[in-house]
C-alpha cells in the first residue's frame, strides 16, 4: 500500500512538474489542428513522413504505414566533393572549365599529327605535369574532408535492439530505431524526445554547432512518454509518428506520436538535433525521425558559395587577350607562310626555296595547293606559339596562395593567447582580395564588443546605484573635454575594498549596497525584493565545483549569467534547482545572517524577441504567490501599476541615462497573486495548452497576459558589454587606410550610437542624418489597422529623409556625416525603388550605423554594397545571425568568440579578436595582393619573351613551321628553369615591411585603387617582354653570324643559336627578377640561381642522351657551347641589355613618378643607411601618402584628433579677427 501510495504521488507530481517548463514563448508549438483532426497537414503535400517506432516497426510489413517524404535512408553523411567514381571525371571537368587547359589539350591532341613542331610527348608532357598536380591537391583536401566524415559516421550510440540498448555506429542507425543519448553525448540524427533522468523528462541541449549559441535550450517530452525511465520500459513500446519532410527549418517541427490509438501532438519542444550535444541530463531516450542527410543540420548544410577574386577574373580575360594575340600572329604567319609556298616552283621550274624541296613535297608545302597548305600551317602556329600561354600559371598561383595561407595562419601578431586561437585563413583563393577591401560591414556584439555582460550599475527604488565608469562615458568625457575621468577613476579606486578579487560578470561598486549595507537603506524592502527576483527570475543552471564548492552558472545568454552573479555578490545567492523550483542563501535583513529559503516554481514565461519580457510565477514558504518580471522598458512600463510605482519617471529618466552610457537595460517588476487569481490563470493557460484551434498561440500569449498587467516597479538594471581590446585603434587605421566601416546591429539606436563614439564611428561635431519610424505622426499611424496606409506612409516618411541628407551632403563642402538607420527604415530603405538612393546617401557619409538589423537584413545591405559599388566588400561576425551577410560578402571573416562556431565555419578567414582584422589587411592583405600583381605580371612577361623569340625566328625562316628551340626545351621552360623564383616571389616578397605598413596605413590604398594590376601596367609588362625578346634574338643572331663553333670550324647552326638564345632567355627572366624584388631572402636567391643551374644541368644531362631522343641538341653544349668564348660572352652581354629598358623606366619612375611604396622605401633605405630623414621629412611622406587616399580619413581617433586641431586653429583666427589691432 505505502508503494502504492508513493506511486500515486509520483504520478501527481508528474503531472504538476509538467506544468513548470510548458510556457516555450521563444519556440513556434506544432499547429494545433495537426493531430489528425479536420484540415490537418498531416499527411498531406510535405508532411507525408510515418516512422514505426519500437515494437510498431517489427510488425509485418503489410501492417505497417508507408513512409514517403523521403524514406529512411542511411544515417551515414559525406561532405566530400568527389567520390571514388567521380573523382577522375569531375576533377578533369573542373581542370578544362579554364581555357588555358582545352588550348593545351587541343595542342596536345594535335602533337600526335604531322602537323606538330615538336614531338607529341613533349607537347603533353608539362599538360599531364599541371593537371596531375592539380588533382593531387584536390584530391589531398578531398581525403581529409573524407577522414572527417568517417570519424563522425563511426561515432558509437545506444540502440534499443532485441530486448537490450547495444552500441552501434552512428552510420547504421535507421528510422525509427529508439536511442539512449547520455550526458556531454551528441545526438546521432534527428530525434523526438521520449523521456529523460529528470522525473518531469526535460533536458538540455546546447545547439553550439548548429546556430553557434552557447547557451542551454530547454526540451521536454510528451507526458504521455514521460514514464519511460529505464531500458526495461521499451520493451513493450510501440509508437507510430506522422511528421512533416525532411526541411531545413531548424525552429519548427509539425507532426504527432500515436501510441494506443491516441494521437498527441508534436512541436520543436521534443525535438532533439543532430550534433547538438546533451547537457546537465543524465541520459534522454529519443525516436529517430530523421537520418543522415534529411536531418535539419544536414538541410541547412548549404555549400560555401564560390568566391573568386577579382585578380583571378582580370587573369581570366588576360588569358583571352593572349589567345587573341596568339590567332593574329598565327594568322600573319599562315598568310606569309601560303604566299612563301606558292612562289616556291617558279614557272620556269626553278626552285625559289630548294633546300625545301617543293618539287617532292607533302600536302603541308605543296606550292600548287598554297591555301591549304596555309590554312594547316594556321594550325602548327597555334601549337608553335603556345609558349606565350602560361601552362603553370594557375598551379604557381595554387601554391603560392597555399604558402601565404600558411603564413597568416602561423603569425604570432594574429595569435590570441587567452583563448589560444591562431589566425585561420580558411580558404586561399581571395588572399589578395585582403589588400582591396573598400568596405568593411560589421555585427557590433561579439565583434566590436566581447559578449561578456558585466553588471555594472542599477536604479531601485528611484535611486542610482554603481559608481563604475563605462568605456562611453570615458570616451564621451574626452570628447567633451572632461579633465575628471581620472578623478572619477581615483573615486573608485577608494570604495573598491582591499583584496576583493575580480568577478566575471560583475564590475558593481557601491557602498551603500554592498557587503549587506543596503539593509540601512531607506528603500530596503525594495532592494530586498530586486536582488530575490535577480536570483529566482532566470533558466540558469549551478554548477557547484566539488573541490572548491565554487558555483558557475550555465545560463541562456551572458546577460542571465551576469543578474544572477550579481545577486550571489551582493547577498542573494542562487544554488540549486530542482523539478520543484530554486533554492537561495539569502541575506536576512532582520537577523543579518544567511538563510536558507525555497521558491517553487509554479510556471515560467520564457523571454523571446516578440514577448520582450520574461516572467516566472513562484510561490514562497510561506505560501504567498508572486510573478517576478523582467523586460524591455518599451514593454514593461505599459504594464506597470499607476497607482503603485512612485518612482517611475526617475526610473526612466536612469534608464536613459544609461543607454547613454552604452548600457544594455532592463526593467524589473513584480506582483503578488490571489490564489483564486492564480488558479483562474492556471485553468485558462492549461486550456490554450490543450487547444486544438488555429489560434492557439494568441490563447497562450491572452493567458499569459492576464497576469503581466498591474506591476509594481522595483527598479532597471544595467550591463555593459565592453569594447574589445584595440579595437578604437583598429577602426582609426582602417579609417586611415581608406577603408571605409559599417556597423550593422540588432541594438537599439541609442546603444548602437554611443558605441559608435566610443570606438571613433563617431565624434563630436560630425553631422548625423538619422533615418527612422519612430516619429509622432507614423507611430500614431501604426495604432490602426490599415496595413496598407502604414506601409505607404513609413515608405513615404523613409523617402523624404533619404532625400533630405542627399541634399544636406550635396549642399556641404569638407564636413563628414555618419548616417544612421534603424531595422524598420531599412526595410523599406531597401525596395527595389529605394536602395539605389539610400546607397549614394550611404556611400556619401563618413561611417554607417544599421540599427535593429535582422540577419536577413544584414545581408541584402552587404549584397546591395557589393553589387551597387562593384568593389570589394568585407563582413566580419561573430554570431550565427552573421552568417548570411558573411557568406554574401567578398570576403568573410568570423570572430571565434563566445556565439559559437557558426560564422566561423562560414567565413573565409577566422582571427579571435577584431583588432587583428588590422594586421590582416593592412599586412597581408596588401602584401598579397602586390605579391600575386607582381607575380602575374611577371608571368606574361617571361612567357612573352619566350613566345616573341619562336614567332621571329618563324619570321627569319620564312614561316616555315620550324622551332628556333629543341621540343623538351620548350616544354620545361615553364616547368623548370622559370619557375621557382616567381613562386619565390609570390611568397616572400615585401615592398614595405610590416612595420612600415602599420605606421603608414594609406598605403593600403593601392589594393583598392587597383594601381598594381590595372591594365596599363600589364600592357607595360606585356611590351617590355616584346621588347626583351627582340633584343635577345636579334643581338644573339648577329652576334655569332659568322661565329665558327666546333673543332671543324663550322659557323653556327640552328641548334647552337638556339641554346645561345635560349641560355640569353634563362639568364634575362632570372635577372629580371633580382631588380623586381624589393626584399631578399636567402631562398630568392637560391631559386633564381637554381633556375639558372638546372638549365645548364639541362643542356649536359639531355646532351648525353643518344641523338634518337635529344635530337638537335646532342652534346651540343660540351662539344659546341661550352669551349667557346663567344657564347659566355654574349650571354653576358644580351641578357645584361635585355634588362635596359626596364632598369631606365623603373630609375626614372622611383625619381619622378614614384608610387606609395616607393616612397616609403626610400625613407627606409636612407634609414637603414643611417642618414637621418627628420621629422619635417616624415610629415611631408605623410601628408603626401595621404593625398594618394581617395577619400579623407573622416572617423577614427586621428579624424577626432584633427577635427579637434582643427577647431582650435579656427577658434584662434576668429578671436584674432575680433581683437583690436595695435597702432
Amino acid at each position: 500500500m505505502a508503494g502504492d501510495g508513493d506511486g500515486r504521488r509520483r504520478r501527481r507530481r508528474k503531472v504538476r512538474l509538467s506544468r513548470l517548463y510548458s510556457f516555450a514563448c521563444g519556440r513556434r508549438p506544432s499547429v494545433a489542428d495537426d493531430n489528425g483532426g479536420e484540415g490537418s497537414r498531416i499527411g498531406g503535400p510535405g508532411f507525408s513522413r510515418v516512422v514505426n517506432a519500437g515494437a510498431a516497426a517489427q510488425g509485418p510489413p503489410e501492417q505497417q504505414p508507408t513512409t514517403s517524404g523521403g524514406g529512411g535512408g542511411s544515417n551515414a553523411i559525406s561532405t566530400t566533393k568527389y567520390s571514388v567514381a567521380t573523382f577522375v571525371p569531375k576533377s578533369l571537368f573542373e581542370q578544362f572549365r579554364r581555357v588555358a587547359n582545352i588550348y593545351f589539350l587541343v595542342s596536345g591532341c594535335l602533337a600526335y599529327t604531322d602537323l606538330a613542331p615538336y614531338t607529341s610527348a613533349s607537347a603533353v608532357a608539362p599538360l599531364v605535369f599541371v593537371i596531375l598536380a592539380t588533382m593531387l591537391k584536390e584530391a589531398v583536401e578531398d581525403w581529409r574532408r573524407n577522414q572527417q566524415d568517417t570519424e563522425v559516421n563511426n561515432r558509437s550510440a545506444k540502440v534499443f535492439h532485441d530486448g537490450a540498448f547495444r552500441d552501434a555506429k552512428w552510420k547504421d542507425l535507421r528510422v525509427g530505431d529508439i536511442v539512449k543519448v547520455e550526458k556531454d553525448g551528441f545526438f546521432p540524427a534527428d530525434l523526438v524526445l521520449l523521456s529523460s533522468s529528470y522525473d518531469d523528462a526535460v533536458c538540455y541541449v546546447e545547439t553550439m554547432n548548429l546556430d553557434g549559441e552557447t547557451n542551454l535550450k530547454l526540451k521536454q517530452s510528451l507526458e504521455v512518454t514521460s514514464g519511460l525511465q529505464d531500458d526495461d520500459s521499451f520493451g513493450a513500446f510501440a509508437a507510430v509518428i506522422r511528421c512533416e519532410d525532411p526541411n531545413a527549418h531548424l525552429y519548427s517541427f509539425v507532426g504527432n506520436i500515436e501510441i494506443d490509438e491516441r494521437q498527441h501532438p508534436l512541436s520543436p519542444q521534443q525535438l532533439l538535433l543532430r550534433d547538438s550535444k546533451l547537457r546537465n541530463t543524465e541520459f534522454v531516450y529519443g525516436v529517430v525521425i530523421f537520418t543522415g542527410h534529411d536531418t535539419k543540420v544536414m538541410q541547412n548544410a548549404m555549400k560555401v558559395p564560390s568566391k573568386r577574386s577579382n585578380i583571378e577574373r582580370k587573369m581570366d580575360r588576360i588569358i583571352y587577350l593572349l589567345l587573341s594575340s596568339l590567332v593574329l600572329i598565327s594568322v600573319i604567319g599562315s598568310i606569309f607562310f601560303g604566299i612563301a609556298t606558292k612562289d616556291d616552283i617558279k614557272e620556269d621550274g626553278r626552285m625559289k626555296r630548294w633546300y625545301l624541296r617543293p618539287d617532292d613535297s607533302t600536302i603541308y608545302f605543296k606550292p600548287n595547293r598554297a591555301a591549304t597548305s596555309a590554312v594547316l600551317h594556321f594550325l602548327t602556329a597555334m601549337m608553335l606559339y603556345g609558349y606565350f600561354i602560361p601552362i603553370s600559371l594557375y598551379i604557381s598561383i595554387e601554391i603560392v596562395k597555399l604558402l601565404q595561407a600558411l603564413f597568416i595562419n602561423n603569425d604570432i601578431h594574429m595569435y590570441h593567447e587567452e583563448s589560444d586561437t591562431p589566425a585561420h585563413a580558411r580558404t586561399s583563393n581571395l588572399n589578395e582580395e585582403l589588400g582591396q577591401v573598400d568596405t568593411i560591414l560589421t555585427d557590433k556584439t561579439g565583434t566590436l564588443t566581447c559578449n561578456s555582460m558585466e553588471f555594472i550599475k542599477c536604479s531601485i527604488a528611484g535611486t542610482a546605484y554603481g559608481r563604475g565608469i563605462t568605456e562611453v562615458e570615458r570616451a564621451m568625457a574626452k570628447r567633451k573635454g572632461s579633465p575628471l575621468i581620472a578623478d572619477m577613476d581615483d573615486a573608485i579606486e577608494r570604495f573598491q575594498p582591499e583584496g576583493r578579487i575580480a568577478v566575471k560578470g560583475f564590475n558593481f561598486t557601491d557602498e551603500r549596497v554592498m557587503d549587506g549595507n543596503w539593509v540601512n537603506q531607506p528603500n530596503s524592502n525594495v532592494i530586498e525584493m530586486f536582488f530575490r527576483l535577480l536570483a529566482v527570475c532566470h533558466t540558469c543552471i549551478p554548477e557547484v565545483d566539488e573541490e572548491s564548492g565554487k558555483i558557475s552558472y550555465e545560463a541562456e545568454s551572458p546577460d542571465e549569467a551576469a543578474f544572477v552573479v550579481a545577486a550571489r555578490e551582493l547577498g542573494f545567492t542562487f544554488y540549486q534547482r530542482t523539478q520543484t523550483g530554486v533554492s537561495l542563501h539569502e541575506l536576512d535583513p532582520l537577523s543579518g545572517k544567511q538563510v536558507d529559503r525555497t521558491y517553487m516554481i509554479l510556471q515560467v514565461l520564457e523571454f523571446n524577441s516578440a514577448r520582450k519580457r520574461m516572467s516566472v510565477i513562484v510561490k514562497d514558504e510561506e505560501g504567498k504567490i508572486f510573478l517576478f518580471s523582467k523586460g524591455a522598458d518599451s514593454v514593461m512600463f505599459e504594464r506597470l501599476s499607476s497607482s503603485d510605482s512612485a518612482f517611475r519617471q526617475v526610473t526612466q529618466q536612469h534608464i536613459n541615462e544609461y543607454a547613454d552610457a552604452g548600457l544594455r537595460t532592463l526593467v524589473l517588476a513584480y506582483r503578488q497573486l490571489k490564489e483564486d487569481e492564480y488558479a483562474y490563470f492556471d485553468r485558462k493557460f492549461t486550456a490554450a495548452k490543450n487547444s486544438v484551434s488555429a489560434d492557439r498561440d494568441e490563447k497562450i500569449e491572452e493567458a499569459a497576459d492576464l497576469l503581466e498587467r498591474d506591476l509594481i516597479l522595483l527598479g532597471a538594471t544595467a550591463v555593459e558589454d565592453k569594447l574589445q581590446k584595440g579595437v578604437p585603434e583598429c577602426i582609426d587605421k582602417l579609417a586611415q587606410a581608406g577603408i571605409k566601416i559599417w556597423v550593422l546591429t540588432g541594438d537599439k539606436m541609442e546603444t548602437a550610437i554611443n558605441i559608435g563614439y566610443a570606438c571613433s564611428l563617431l565624434r563630436q561635431g560630425m553631422k548625423q542624418i538619422t533615418i527612422t519610424l519612430e516619429t509622432a505622426d507614423i507611430i500614431a499611424l501604426e495604432k490602426g489597422s490599415d496595413k496598407a496606409a502604414i506601409a505607404k506612409a513609413s515608405k513615404d516618411s523613409v523617402m523624404r529623409q533619404i532625400n533630405e541628407g542627399k541634399k544636406l551632403i550635396n549642399a556641404s563642402s569638407g564636413e563628414t556625416f555618419a548616417l544612421i538607420i534603424d531595422g524598420k527604415s531599412l526595410t523599406y530603405a531597401l525596395e527595389d525603388d529605394a536602395k539605389g538612393m539610400f546607397l549614394d546617401l550611404a556611400i556619401g557619409c563618413g561611417s554607417v550605423i544599421c540599427c535593429r538589423s535582422s540577419p536577413k537584413q544584414k545581408a541584402l545591405v552587404t549584397r546591395l554594397v557589393k553589387t551597387g559599388t562593384g568593389k570589394v566588400t568585407l563582413a566580419i561576425g561573430d554570431g550565427a545571425n552573421d552568417v548570411g551577410m558573411i557568406q554574401e560578402a567578398d570576403i568573410g571573416v568570423g570572430i571565434s568568440g563566445a556565439e559559437g562556431m557558426q560564422a566561423v565555419m562560414a567565413s573565409d578567414v577566422s582571427i579571435a579578436q577584431f583588432r587583428f582584422l588590422e594586421r590582416l589587411l593592412l599586412v597581408h592583405g596588401h602584401w598579397c595582393y602586390s605579391r600575386i600583381s607582381s607575380m602575374i605580371c611577371y608571368f606574361f612577361y617571361k612567357n612573352i619573351t619566350f613566345g616573341v623569340t619562336l614567332f621571329l625566328y618563324e619570321a627569319y625562316s620564312s614561316f616555315s613551321g620550324q622551332a628556333f628551340y629543341n621540343d623538351w626545351a620548350m616544354s620545361l621552360y615553364n616547368v623548370l628553369f622559370t619557375s621557382l623564383p616567381v613562386i619565390a616571389m609570390g611568397v616572400f616578397d615585401q615592398d614595405v615591411s610590416a612595420r612600415f605598413c602599420l605606421k603608414y596605413p594609406m598605403l593600403y590604398q593601392e589594393g583598392p585603387q587597383n594601381l598594381l594590376f590595372r591594365w596599363s601596367r600589364i600592357l607595360g609588362w606585356m611590351a617590355y617582354g616584346v621588347v626583351s625578346a627582340v633584343i635577345i634574338f636579334f643581338l644573339s643572331a648577329a652576334s655569332l653570324q659568322h661565329q665558327a663553333f666546333r673543332e671543324s670550324g663550322e659557323v653556327v647552326d640552328l641548334a647552337a643559336l638556339g641554346a645561345t638564345a635560349y641560355t640569353c632567355v634563362v639568364w634575362a627572366v632570372n635577372l629580371q627578377m633580382t631588380i623586381t624584388l624589393s626584399y631578399f631572402t636567402l631562398v630568392q636567391h637560391a631559386c633564381i640561381w637554381a633556375g639558372i643551374a638546372l638549365w645548364y644541368a639541362f643542356l649536359v644531362a639531355y646532351g648525353a642522351i643518344t641523338p634518337a631522343f635529344s635530337t638537335t641538341y646532342f652534346m651540343v653544349f660540351v662539344d659546341a657551347l661550352a669551349g667557346a668564348p663567344a657564347y659566355w660572352v654574349v650571354t653576358l652581354l644580351v641578357s645584361a641589355a635585355a634588362l635596359v629598358p626596364y632598369f631606365t623606366y623603373k630609375v626614372a619612375k622611383t625619381w619622378f613618378f614614384p608610387d606609395y611604396h616607393n616612397r616609403i622605401q626610400w625613407m627606409r633605405h636612407r634609414e637603414r643607411k643611417g642618414q637621418p630623414h627628420g621629422g619635417d621629412a616624415e610629415v611631408e611622406l605623410g601628408h603626401a601618402l595621404r593625398q594618394f587616399s581617395v577619400r579623407s580619413t573622416g572617423v577614427g581617433v586621428s579624424a577626432r584628433r584633427d577635427a579637434a586641431v582643427l577647431e582650435r586653429l579656427s577658434s584662434k583666427v576668429y578671436h584674432a579677427a575680433d581683437s583690436p589691432q595695435l597702432s
